[in-house]
């Protein structure tokens, strides 16, 4: 019989090489390498700007409703959601690399 040693949390799980149960394999870790290419980016950005504008729109119709007052707590919520989602696409934006010609001969270079 097998039996369980200590009690993990999830992130515990993810991140050790600790055994759940007596003669089972280590638990996997987090992938940190991802094969996305350009076009997979894209359509992860577009999603989560939809999803922001989704939630913002949501949180409108909550504060323009019918005059009362939004749900305080239901209002945190929608703020907390739209607050990662803009981080993540912040982080997305500071992780890219973006393209700029090399000079030609010492002529400075001139964008648009």
């Amino acid at each position: 019989m097998s039996q369980i040693i200590r009690y993990m949390s999830v992130q515990d799980c993810f991140l050790s090489e600790t055994y759940i149960h007596e003669g089972t394999e280590p638990m996997p870790s987090y992938n940190t390498k991802f094969d996305l290419d350009i076009d997979d980016l894209d359509v992860i950005e577009t999603a989560l700007r939809e999803r922001k504008k989704e939630l913002s729109l949501e949180r409108l119709a909550m504060l323009g409703g019918d005059g009362g007052a939004p749900d305080a707590e239901a209002l945190a919520a929608l703020d907390a959601a739209i607050n990662a989602t803009h981080e993540l696409l912040g982080r997305l934006h500071n992780q890219k690399v973006f393209y700029r010609p090399k000079a030609v001969q010492n002529t400075p270079y001139i964008s648009g």
